[in-house]
């Protein structure tokens, strides 16, 4: 909707947009109440935006500049009404979609706040989520926002999608870099209720198949991204019991994983293997592929997998694939080496506050036979817990090694 509308209005009139979509919501809220939800809740919200973006470029029209490439058409009756309708419909919301998220990649601004920009306005992401995508301060993240849209809105024009594809290719990473970050959040976030957030995993699913529709955006790193969505999003059905309690890697029943999407991610993960790109994305959906095709934990080419994350480490350094890593080193070493590899890792400053840091510690210290100094991890862990669900994991563990 926000694409769509500042597709009509012009980008420097994105709050706009965005007041349009709030009301749109704001309306859908009081009318559902009594009428029920429509059978079909997107198309319902389109045409209340759509009707209501009518109102205001007719009320308006003489007092804003609206969109520079549609402005003779949006100031003549004859054509206002026509062409909302026509930049309503699917196709033309979905390349709208697209041409919005490139346009958030300011070349002015800095990387993050390029993503932090995709993840607010075409995601949803709050300031604080935005924030722990970076691992930084809500305050910080909204200060970088706000530059950001003060710079989007300056640019007065969207991007142009039919320009030259070196153009497009300077942004692509960025943008598939804030889908990447949407799929986490939403895979293993730190949202204050819920653990998983599966239509988070399927809007980074739709959006990446968005990327593969268009030749000039099809390149092996997308295909790569997208692999990686599916084999990650296959796992879902087995994060939570039949009591909607998480469950660990290891103790998933890998029986109710979906074998359709780790047959789409492997294929898409084939297709991502022509030319010479090797991405962070073709190396995570190949560790993603180790576990899909692993019959258990025990089974599983850990050692593969440290290199692998060794590889990781090389194209894109963070101390939370140091972790990864380590968890994967200990598994196929033993415990001892790696809680060496946990203390070991790089910038561990920033893991403190995260919450499954601690509950690896813990794990290879009861692996280790040191129940004590596990229970100390575990406790710390959960004073972390950003949700319930990770608060009644945690304790389970924690009960587990607390003597009767």
């Amino acid at each position: 909707m926000v694409s769509a509308l500042t597709r009509i209005f012009g980008v420097h009139n994105l709050a706009l947009a965005e007041d349009v979509v709030q009301d749109s919501l704001c309306r859908a809220l009081a009318v559902w109440k009594f009428n029920g939800v429509p059978e079909n809740p997107s198309a319902w919200l389109m045409a209340t935006a759509k009707n209501r973006a009518l109102d205001l470029l007719r009320k308006e029209r003489t007092a804003r500049v609206f969109a520079p490439d549609l402005g003779r058409l949006l100031s003549t009756e004859w054509t206002l009404a026509p062409l909302l309708s026509e930049l309503f419909v699917e196709h033309e919301i979905k390349d709208d979609l697209l041409r919005m998220m490139f346009s958030c990649c300011q070349p002015e601004l800095a990387e993050e706040a390029q993503i932090a920009l995709i993840l607010q306005i075409l995601c949803g992401f709050s300031a604080a989520e935005a924030a722990n995508s970076f691992l930084c301060s809500t305050a910080a993240m909204e200060k970088r926002l706000q530059r950001a849209k003060s710079a989007l809105s300056a640019s007065r024009e969207l991007f142009d999608m039919q320009g030259g594809a070196e153009e497009i290719h300077a942004r692509l990473e960025v943008v598939e870099r804030a889908l990447y970050l949407l799929f986490n959040e939403g895979y293993h976030g730190a949202h204050p209720e819920l653990a998983v957030r599966q239509e988070l995993c399927a809007e980074a699913i739709r959006l990446s198949a968005l990327l593969l529709e268009s030749p000039i955006t099809a390149t092996p790193r997308a295909h790569a991204l997208a692999a990686l969505f599916c084999l990650h999003a296959a796992r879902l059905p087995g994060r939570f019991d039949a009591n909607s309690e998480l469950r660990s890697l290891e103790e998933q029943d890998r029986g109710l994983w979906d074998r359709a999407l780790i047959d789409q991610g492997l294929a898409l993960l084939d297709r991502s293997a022509t030319g010479s790109t090797l991405s962070e994305y073709h190396v995570e959906a190949a560790i993603a592929a180790e576990h899909a095709g692993a019959a258990s934990s025990a089974s599983t080419a850990w050692p593969r997998i440290v290199e692998l994350y060794d590889v990781l480490l090389h194209l894109r350094p963070s101390p939370v694939i140091e972790l990864n890593r380590a968890i994967a080193l200990g598994q196929s070493e033993g415990p001892i080496v790696g809680l060496g590899a946990l203390e070991a890792v790089t910038e561990r400053a920033r893991l403190e506050g995260y919450p499954f840091y601690h509950a690896a510690l813990a794990d290879f210290e009861l692996r280790a036979g040191r129940p004590e100094r596990a229970r100390e991890h575990y406790a710390r862990a959960l004073e972390l817990a950003r949700n319930p669900a990770e608060c009644r994991f945690l304790e389970r563990r924690l009960a587990a090694c607390t003597p009767e």
